[in-house]
């Protein structure tokens, strides 16, 4: 006989991440959450500014232009006011290989908890940990002096129940696996000085399977694009404006259609109500101190609101340099703001 238990943690722990991210047809919400405490600060406004390792998320062709090994790490007790077991990590580096271009690799891992398993009478049988994992390979390189263009994939596993339990055998399980494929674009002094483009499409690949074929879920296939302008730079000081935009493009048609159709399938009125946007300013003093804000606008998901937070810089021997970035941003219902803490290396 099957677990009920499995059922009902499986619909559990897929319907939270939908609830508590955003509104979603999509399965394997966390490769939504965006990583980095400096994007964070400025309200997710980071697509066209990207500059760092977080460029293997944000954008892949803005990779392109990077000559150092950068490496960089986020840490965050998810809805930490809520649920006290609930964590994401990011870690991810790249490094410029000559005549080659930029190469790279993340890990993304998200943990739900500890969870306790019961039979078909509700008597406990342990407990078990629910956990997404997503890592991937990059590639970018620059088109021309001012472009770049970088391609990722992802392997994505995700194991939210152990399997049925009882007496007859089952194929029923709550774990899953899929991979998918990230698409970078980057253009700097797009039109005019200063002003930078940039635009991703991220997780394009097959839906993932739990139960059976018959039920399996689309990824959260998402198209991003971001404009940032540099309103001066100096000696002293510098001051940058951004702009993002994003949707994600899921429906009952297959991955590889849903870019077109999706834009369309319930009316004018409900998709532009998906589109996701993000507003963000950044202040850099002596490139040793940075202030940030933003502001989210994700109305499909019930995210309206400010953003903030800063970062400390330091260069050792003129070669090395150490980011330290912390943000408070707005997180939905559950819990007023996500406190988020990344480390950036690069030498």
């Amino acid at each position: 006989m099957y677990n009920k238990a499995l059922y009902i943690m499986l619909i559990v722990m897929i319907l939270i991440p939908v609830s508590v991210f955003a509104s979603s047809r999509a399965a394997v919400i966390f490769l939504t959450i965006e990583p980095g405490s400096r994007s964070g600060a400025m309200g997710h406004a980071y697509s066209a500014q990207v500059d760092d390792a977080f460029a293997s998320w944000w954008n892949l062709g803005a990779m392109a232009y990077n000559r150092k090994t950068q490496i960089s790490g986020m840490h965050s007790n998810w809805f930490g006011d809520v649920f006290d077991d609930m964590y994401y990590e990011y870690l991810t580096f790249n490094t410029y290989m000559e005549d080659i271009g930029n190469v790279g690799a993340s890990i993304t891992y998200m943990t739900y908890g500890e969870q306790v398993r019961t039979d078909e009478d509700g008597n406990e049988e342990g407990t078990f940990t629910s956990y997404d994992l997503a890592m991937a390979l990059n590639y970018s390189t620059q088109l021309t002096e001012d472009s770049g263009f970088g391609l990722g994939f992802k392997f994505i596993l995700s194991d939210l129940a152990p399997n049925g339990t009882g007496q007859t055998e089952t194929t029923a399980k709550g774990q899953g696996m899929s991979y998918a494929f990230d698409f970078g674009y980057h253009k700097k002094n797009l039109f005019i000085d200063r002003l930078d483009f940039g635009t991703q499409l991220q997780n394009f690949g097959p839906d993932i399977t739990y139960i059976n074929e018959a039920q399996s879920d689309p990824l959260p296939l998402t198209l991003r694009m971001g404009w940032s302008y540099r309103a001066f730079t100096d000696i002293y000081s510098r001051l940058t404006f951004n702009i993002d935009a994003s949707k994600e493009l899921v429906n009952d048609d297959a991955f590889y259609t849903s870019l077109f159709t999706a834009w369309g399938d319930d009316g004018f009125d409900y998709e532009t109500e998906q589109i996701i946007l993000n507003y963000g300013t950044e202040f850099v003093y002596l490139d040793l101190l940075s202030l940030r804000a933003g502001y989210v606008s994700d109305r499909a998901g019930e995210i309206e609101g400010f953003s903030f937070g800063g970062g400390i810089h330091k260069v050792f021997n003129d070669s090395y340099k150490l980011n330290v970035d912390f943000a408070m941003q707005p997180a939905g219902g559950l819990t007023d703001y996500n406190k988020t803490f990344t480390i950036k290396f690069e030498f």
